[in-house]
């Protein structure tokens, strides 16, 4: 058919449809565009998602971007390894992510852990849902004689540092419970709370250096700078304030609230302190009660005949002061703790 017979017959059915007719240059053109269109729907490219696609995916859901990541995967699935030798040795470990270098270093078949910093969880082999963040953050957590460290949070250079098998732990700050090692169920947040810790369970630190010298001392709660600073082995004490219970090593179910509130007390145990400076000078007596600013200030230990005030209860303030006492205290300030 020409092109003239297909204009005439477009145009009478057009008219017979009630409709003008077309001139002939559209009919022209709209063919010309036909081979246009098909040449333009040939050269288009296939549709992606990205451009260009992204590289470091691997089988099993498994991610490694950096030098010798995931470099033993055998089985392992769904881990993430961003950093030069992350992720090194695992095997069958699951669910992991290590971010930075040689983070998760060493771990096989743990799982569900995560790793940010620089060897951040190194050592750890076979512990399950620990999270480090931080440089060395629980470097040494591992599997000692089929037990691991597990649950444990740390965040901050060197926290958890030396853990190796101690579980549901949390550490938050520089060097928290960096010498810990088998205690579990500790909590420590700030600078350097619970260092010295290595066994000891179910303490709570919060606070510049709280709990700082505790070693094998369980069940404490300090909330404060230097709050039971140098309690090692004394168990079951609470002090709540700037240097409560300071002084405290071996004592044991003590409870100091206030300021500076049984900050000499070494080795007295069941004594309750509440108010600033409230028994500040007790050393090793025994079942005092204070309530009150500096109530049972000068209750201590006498140097010649080693009795310690015991079974003391006062109320007030400056309770069971004598008047030469509190000219004293006056005098030398509140930090007076010689034997009256």
């Amino acid at each position: 058919m020409t092109t003239l017979q297909l204009e005439n017959s477009v145009g009478r059915l057009l008219l017979r449809l009630g409709l003008p007719r077309v001139q002939r240059i559209w009919i022209i053109r709209g063919f010309a565009l036909i081979p246009l269109a098909l040449t333009c729907f040939a050269l288009s490219p296939v549709a992606r998602a990205v451009t260009p696609a992204p590289d470091g995916g691997y089988p099993n859901n498994n991610t490694a971007e950096g030098d010798n990541a995931l470099f033993s995967l055998t089985t392992g699935g769904a881990n993430t390894a961003t950093g030069a030798a992350a992720l090194y040795s695992n095997t069958g470990g699951g669910s992991n992510t290590a971010t930075g270098t040689s983070a998760l270093y060493h771990n096989a078949t743990g799982g569900s852990n995560t790793a940010t910093g620089t060897l951040a969880l190194y050592n750890n082999n076979a512990g399950n849902f620990n999270t480090a963040n931080g440089v060395n953050a629980l470097y040494n957590n591992t599997t000692i004689s089929g037990v691991s460290g597990n649950d444990n949070t740390a965040s901050g250079f060197n926290a958890l540092f030396g853990n190796t098998t101690g579980h549901d732990n949390t550490a938050n700050g520089y060097q928290t419970l960096q010498s810990n090692t088998i205690g579990s169920d500790n909590t420590a947040n700030g600078v350097q709370a619970l260092f010295k810790n290595t066994t000891g369970g179910f303490n709570t630190a919060t606070g510049f250096k709280a709990l700082f010298t505790n070693t094998t001392g369980s069940s404490n709660t300090a909330n404060g700078f230097d709050a039971l600073l140098f309690n090692t082995t004394g168990t079951q004490n609470t002090a709540a304030g700037f240097e409560a219970l300071q002084r405290n090593t071996t004592g044991t179910n003590n409870t100091a609230a206030g300021f500076e509130a049984l900050i000499g007390n070494a080795t007295g145990i069941d004594n309750t302190a509440n108010g600033a400076f409230a028994l500040s000078g007790n050393l090793a007596g025994s079942d005092n009660t204070a309530t009150g600013f500096k109530a049972l200030f000068f209750n201590t230990t006498n140097k010649t005949t080693g009795v310690s005030g015991n079974d003391n209860t006062a109320t007030g303030v400056s309770a069971l002061q004598t008047p030469e006492q509190h000219r004293r205290l006056r005098q030398h300030g509140h930090r007076s703790f010689s034997t009256p």
